[in-house]
């Protein structure tokens, strides 16, 4: 009974130390399939206001003080770690939210794991970023281009009516929590290295200098 009760003990701790505040954690939960091989490195930001209480693109409410981010092409539901490297300091995020749309940038943190690693007065940090682990049972991938982000919606159809007239497929897509930014779609690829290449050939045959990849979640 005693061989039992010591056996107990770690059991319960390591479940108890899983748990997080609001369906977050520290710890990649359990039924995340890890994948320690994937990492990338660039400058991170942060968000919360005006998005804070607003719908995230996968949906939930966006709240700041959760650990957070926003990525453009990692599944929902990934955890990832956050590593500032300029003071060694790291968080682990999951993604529930697409951004940043700011040529050079990599992930957008919420406030709260931005302040878990020191860079809310900097505003963008060179981060790296490690993906943890992702979730089981994805639906297939598709990925776009996205060639511009619009305030004025006439501005986007216009873009839209070219891209179209150029590439074929093309769409408009409202950014998630801000119905006045229209966001540029081309393309409808199966895999990310198919959407670099149509990123690539965009930006040699126009002035789309900021093409980037991005996810077609919907």
């Amino acid at each position: 009974m005693k061989a039992i009760l010591l056996l107990a003990i770690p059991v319960m701790f390591l479940i108890l130390r899983a748990s997080g505040k609001d369906g977050d954690s520290s710890t990649v939960p359990a039924s995340i399939a890890p994948k320690h091989t994937a990492t990338e490195t660039g400058i991170a930001s942060w968000y919360g206001y005006p998005y804070h209480g607003r719908h995230a693109a996968d949906g939930e409410i966006y709240d700041m003080e959760k650990l957070t981010a926003a990525h453009r092409t990692l599944p929902f539901g990934t955890w990832v770690r956050v590593v500032n490297l300029r003071n060694e300091r790291a968080v682990e995020v999951r993604i529930n939210d697409r951004g940043p749309f700011v040529e050079g940038r990599i992930i957008d943190l919420s406030r709260a794991a931005a302040r878990a690693v020191d860079m809310i007065a900097a505003g963008i940090v060179a981060v790296r970023v490690e993906v943890l682990g992702t979730p089981e049972n994805l639906p297939t991938d598709r990925f776009a281009v996205q060639v511009g982000a619009f305030r004025n919606r006439r501005n986007a159809r216009r873009c839209l009516a070219l891209m179209r007239s150029r590439y074929g497929s093309a769409r408009l897509a409202l950014r998630e929590g801000d119905p006045d930014l229209w966001r540029v779609l081309v393309g409808s690829e199966h895999t990310e290295d198919d959407a670099r290449s149509l990123a690539t050939r965009i930006r040699q045959e126009s002035a789309e200098q900021a093409a980037f990849v991005a996810r077609l979640d919907r």
